[in-house]
């Protein structure tokens, strides 16, 4: 396993959420990312940002890591979740509601279903 690797895996190991995007959850640098840090910050997970911009191991590692093409990846207690646009129909769905209550991640409950009545 290549040091990348090592290191993605002891971060998505070591942290309950774990968001790889491009630029950082306060300065997303694409609009996937934006739209994923977005719904987290605003659902307000605790979780570790991983800016793949600044470390061109990490930005393919996590690609081959996953064997998911795109940025940015989710992962909620060292499992991959998906990409934007999943973690969007999951989120409208109520799905990722779901998956934080098994996992026992601490969200905002209220601010989940505001984000589904702005969008029905």
């Amino acid at each position: 396993m290549s040091d990348a690797q090592e290191q993605i895996r002891q971060t998505v190991t070591e942290n309950d959420v774990v968001l790889f995007m491009k630029g950082t959850k306060t300065m997303p640098q694409c609009g996937f990312s934006s739209r994923v840090a977005g719904v987290l910050n605003f659902m307000g997970v605790d979780y570790r940002d991983v800016n793949v911009l600044a470390d061109e191991g990490v930005r393919q590692g996590v690609k081959d890591y996953s064997d998911w093409p795109t940025i940015p990846q989710l992962y909620v207690k060292g499992e991959f979740v998906g990409g934007c646009d999943i973690i969007t129909e999951m989120t409208l769905s109520g799905e990722l509601d779901q998956l934080f209550d098994q996992k026992g991640v601490t969200y905002d409950k209220g601010a989940a279903e505001k984000i589904r009545e702005a969008n029905s």
